[in-house]
């Protein structure tokens, strides 16, 4: 028993010093973490090409379902990536609704509709 009393002592005392090393970078990161966000707060607009690029506005899954009606978004599966919103019927649509589908997705949304069999499916842009 006796044996143990060391190596549990040794240990939290381990265990305290490691906690005011993080005590010290929290302190620091949160110290420099300011810092960056006063530096970014002075930046009145993008200069370069790249930073004009990412403050483009992109598409959300939600942009999209918006312009459908409520009947028309039932009927679809809607997914995104880093391109495109891509909308998947979820049932048969018939001719019809495919038509005023593809009609939203063409005319409204710029988008187009890929034909791939099983894997056919109307893509639209991110980019606004």
């Amino acid at each position: 028993m006796s044996t143990e009393k060391p190596k549990v002592d040794d240990l939290l005392r381990r265990i305290d010093e490691l906690i005011e090393i993080f005590r010290i970078l929290s302190s620091d990161l949160k110290e420099i973490s300011d810092d960056l966000r006063s530096l970014a707060g002075a930046r009145v607009a993008p200069t370069g090409p790249e930073e004009i690029e990412a403050t483009k506005k992109f598409r959300t899954i939600d942009d999209v379902q918006r312009v459908f009606t409520q009947d028309l978004a039932g009927m679809l599966y809607f997914e995104e990536n880093e391109e495109y919103v891509l909308i998947r019927p979820r049932q048969y649509l018939g001719s019809d609704n495919f038509a005023r589908i593809a009609s939203i997705v063409r005319d409204q949304l710029g988008g187009e509709y890929i034909s791939a069999g099983k894997e056919s499916h109307f893509r639209v842009s991110r980019k606004v």
